[in-house]
This record gives structure tokens, sequence and C-alpha cells, in this order.
């Protein structure tokens, strides 16, 4: 992987990416299910809540069009890619949704809030904005292997950050 595809693929994600860490820091009090089981199951938990969602989209949004506004300024060689409004909303939008399925996938398995499940926790969130944002632009395949690779890896860091810095109460 060289450093241009790396750079290139974390400057496309990092909308999502900025929008999956979002509600951590919101600590939303309305649960996303309304506190409501499906089975003997919650539908999402406690964790999913209706100020972390909205919030999260919002603050993803945020964040590309900052990037939108920083892009004249950066390296042309880089070839990053030009982000738009609509993209931001599909990458921001994507990840809050994939992070909900995931937490619903958990819950149906029976696996409690905070409990690690190895790649869904890492990847749901990235799947879910890549499949969204390729009804606005056609995603390079390297990308997205890179992206692949690269989000676990950084998911499990910044995890452990907010696990030290006492934001998250698992470091995982």
């Amino acid at each position: 992987m060289t450093f241009d595809l790396v750079a290139q693929s974390l400057w496309f994600i990092f909308p999502a990416y900025c929008a999956n860490a979002f509600p951590l820091l919101v600590k939303g009090k309305r649960p996303l299910d309304f506190g409501k089981n499906l089975g003997k199951h919650r539908i999402l938990g406690d964790g999913k809540t209706i100020e972390g969602a909205i919030g999260g989209i919002f603050f993803g949004i945020l964040i590309g069009w900052l990037q939108m506004g920083l892009h004249s300024y950066l390296p042309s060689d880089l070839m990053l890619a030009r982000l738009t409004i609509q993209l931001i909303i599909l990458l921001s939008t994507g990840a809050i949704l994939g992070d909900i399925i995931g937490a619903f996938i958990k819950r149906r398995l029976g696996l409690p809030r905070g409990h690690p499940a190895l790649f869904l926790d890492q990847l749901d969130f990235l799947a879910i904005a890549l499949l969204f944002s390729s009804f606005a632009v056609k995603i390079n395949l390297n990308t997205v292997v890179a992206l692949v690779v690269i989000t676990p890896l950084l998911h499990m860091a910044t995890n452990r950050i907010g696990y030290w810095i006492r934001v998250k109460k698992v470091p995982y």
C-alpha cells in the first residue's frame, strides 16, 4: 500500500469515520429503539440514541464540508477525492446506519452492549458508508481494499485512546 493510496482513502472516508465516532461523545439519553425488545433482546440497546445518530450525521457532514473548503489548499499531486455535499451526506448517513445495523445484528446474536464482535464492530459502518457513497461516485477497488485493511487497525487504536481518556468503558 502506497502513501498516496492511504492518504486518498482516508481523505475520502473521513466524514464517515467522524460520523461513526461522534455518537460516543454525545452521550445521548433517548434510545433509537425506544427501549423495545425483539424477542428476548433489545432491538438495538441503549448505546444507539437519537441524539447520537443525528449528531453523528451532522458532525460527519460538518467535517466533510470543512474538507471541501480545505481541498484547494492541499497539494494537487495527492489526487484527493473532490467531495460533494451529496457524497458527504451519503458517507455520514451510511456510517450511522451501518453502525445501527451492526448493533441490531449483535443483539440478535445475544451479544450485550459493549461486547466485542470481531470485524462486525470495525467494518459495519464502513460497509454501508461505501455502499451509500457508491450511488454518487465510482469507488476504486484499491480504495476499498485499503480501507478494509486500515479501518480495523484505526478502530482498535482509537478505541484504546477513548478508553485511556475515559470516553469509553472498554478498550475495544
